[in-house]
């Protein structure tokens, strides 16, 4: 079974600037993504429900500073990239 990735505008601009601060972020990026494609539930790497503004979107590591903030429609097999940056701002 097979999930579609999308991005929000802001995850779109937090990808160039993941890109462009280290290769390492970028692949590690890319690996979590290639892995909600495949299975968005699926852990490790564990995932948490997020609370708050947020409420309802997962979060996964990128790494300790940065995250991966998606959102999942599972009637559609939809996965929605929301932030690659930080939830936090």
């Amino acid at each position: 079974m097979s999930w579609r990735v999308i991005f929000s505008r802001q995850a779109q601009k937090d990808a160039r600037k993941l890109s462009s601060a280290s290769p390492a972020l970028k692949q590690r990026a890319q690996e979590l993504i290639d892995l909600l494609a495949e299975d968005p539930w699926r852990s490790p790497p564990p995932f948490e429900a997020l609370v708050g503004e947020l409420r309802g979107a997962y979060s996964r590591r990128i790494n300790i500073q940065h995250r991966l903030v998606y959102s999942v429609e599972a009637d559609q097999q939809l996965v929605k990239v929301l932030r690659l940056w930080s939830h936090y701002d």
